[in-house]
């Protein structure tokens, strides 16, 4: 594989009809790299690079990850994650938080009402936990990317969209369409784990921006050692600096992506 590639000007197609507005400033290719879980460290580490290359970051945390109670996971030790005094001041720098489940467990794996009520917990605490939060602009990020179209829907009556397992809504394809109907939506989203998916987000990464163009949503976690399936602080670095190069690129995080390209 040959790193680099993909800072090439390659000219790609247009995309569906009905996104003039986007494709007449030559971005054929969305990227939202979507972080999970709520590492303080990481995710502040995480702001500081995108603040570097003047972009915002996509933040998913664990409503009550910091509270008394929280089941420690393997790869989500409990002191590690930060709290909402962090995650107002990561989204006063301007970066966006979202919610990403109340106490991470797997939905699919709990009864229907047991599982309504959990993302009803989780969207209550952001409501009245982190400023400036609006449910009509939030993504709901599913843990382990698991849901049902039951859970889709449900969540969907107090969210803009939610975003679980490519593999469940897109069939044979990475890539989100575009352009982006107004409706309550749901997003699919790839990953790689539990190693390091350096190379994983790279070669992904080459396909896409290979591919005619779209929008690519890819799922990671915390920096070097934080979390399933980190990437490296390095390569994070250095990948954000190449692809601010690409004309026909934006990186950007969901909600605004649903915010900015509407129909």
């Amino acid at each position: 594989m040959q790193r680099r590639i993909f800072i090439k000007n390659t000219v790609f197609g247009c995309l569906a009809a009905g996104f003039s507005s986007y494709m007449s400033k030559g971005k054929t290719h969305i990227l939202t790299l979507s972080f999970d879980d709520g590492f303080k460290k990481s995710f502040y580490k995480i702001a500081e690079i995108f603040n570097e290359y003047d972009l915002k970051a996509c933040l998913n945390v664990i409503a009550m990850g910091h509270e008394p109670g929280f089941v420690n996971d393997k790869f989500i030790p409990q002191d590690l994650l930060g709290d909402f005094d962090d995650w107002n001041k990561l989204k006063e720098m301007g970066h966006e938080l979202m919610p990403h489940a109340w106490d991470h467990k797997n939905l699919t794996e709990i009864p229907l009402e047991e599982a309504k009520l959990k993302i009803d917990q989780c969207l209550d605490y952001f409501e009245k936990n982190l400023e400036g939060y609006k449910p009509s602009e939030a993504v709901y990020n599913f843990a382990y990317n698991a849901s049902t179209p039951e859970l889709d829907a449900y969540a969907l009556q107090r969210v803009r969209a939610v975003r679980t397992g490519g593999w469940l809504v897109l069939n044979d394809t990475m890539v989100n369409l575009l352009p982006i109907s107004r409706k309550p939506l749901t997003l699919g989203c790839w990953g790689h784990g539990p190693d390091f998916c350096d190379t994983y987000t790279e070669e992904t990464i080459n396909t896409f921006l290979a591919g005619s163009g779209g929008w690519l949503i890819l799922n990671l976690h915390g920096l070097d050692d934080e979390g399933w399936g980190p990437v490296s602080t390095k390569y994070l670095d250095g990948l954000l600096k190449r692809l601010v190069k690409i004309n026909h690129v934006d990186v950007l995080p969901a909600g605004i992506v649903l915010q900015q390209k509407a129909e």
